[in-house]
C-alpha cells in the first residue's frame, strides 16, 4: 500500500509538468501569430508609405505659387507618410508593445487624415490635379488590404491576450513575461 501512495507524488509531478510544457508552448505559439500578423500588416502599411513616396514630385516641381500651394500641399503627406514609416520601425522589434502599437495607430490616424486633406484639396486645385490620376483608387485598396491585415492582428492579439489571462496559464504567463499586448483600431 505503501509503494502506490510513494508513486502519486511523482504522478502529480510528471502531470504538472507535461502540462506546463503544453502551455507554454501554446503561449509561444500564440505570441508568434500575433508577431506574425503583425509583419504582414507592416508589410500593407509600407505600401501606404510608399504610395505617398511614389506621388511626391522632385523639389523643383514644387515650386510655391498663390495658386497651388507647392510643397506646402506635399508635405503634410510627406511628414505623415514619415511618421507611419517611423513608428512601423519602432513597432517592427516589439510588435506587441502596447506603446509602440499605440503609436502606430496615431500614425496611421495622421496620414489617414493627410490624404484625405491631400484628396479634398486637390479637388479644387485651380491649376489641376496634383496628384496622379489613380491615386485614389490605389489609395483605397491600399487601405481596403491594411483593413484586412488589421483584423487578423487584431484577432491573433486578442488571442494570445486571452491564453495569458486564462487560469492556470496566468501563472506561466506571469513566470515567463509573457505581457498582454494591443490591438489597432481597424478604419472604416
Amino acid at each position: 500500500m505503501q509503494s502506490s501512495s510513494s508513486f502519486l507524488p511523482w504522478i502529480v509531478a510528471a502531470v504538472t509538468l507535461f502540462w506546463g510544457v503544453g502551455a507554454y508552448n501554446r503561449l509561444v505559439r500564440l505570441r508568434s501569430e500575433a508577431k506574425a500578423a503583425f509583419t504582414a500588416l507592416e508589410a500593407e502599411l509600407q505600401k501606404q508609405v510608399q504610395l505617398v513616396l511614389a506621388c511626391i514630385p522632385p523639389e523643383e516641381d514644387q515650386a510655391p505659387s498663390q495658386f497651388t500651394g507647392g510643397s506646402a500641399f506635399w508635405g503634410g503627406l510627406q511628414g505623415a507618410a514619415a511618421q507611419l514609416a517611423a513608428s512601423l520601425s519602432a513597432a517592427r522589434s516589439k510588435p506587441l508593445d502596447p506603446e509602440r502599437i499605440a503609436a502606430l495607430g496615431a500614425a496611421q490616424e495622421v496620414l489617414s487624415t493627410a490624404w484625405d486633406r491631400a484628396e479634398r484639396d486637390d479637388a479644387h486645385d485651380l491649376a489641376g490635379p496634383r496628384l496622379p490620376e489613380n491615386f485614389s483608387g490605389e489609395r483605397q485598396q491600399l487601405v481596403r488590404m491594411a483593413q484586412a491585415a488589421t483584423e487578423h492582428f487584431n484577432e491573433a492579439v486578442a488571442g494570445y491576450n486571452q491564453a495569458i489571462a486564462q487560469f492556470p496559464a496566468m501563472l506561466l504567463a506571469g513566470l515567463f513575461g509573457f505581457q498582454p499586448a494591443r490591438g489597432l483600431r481597424a478604419r472604416p
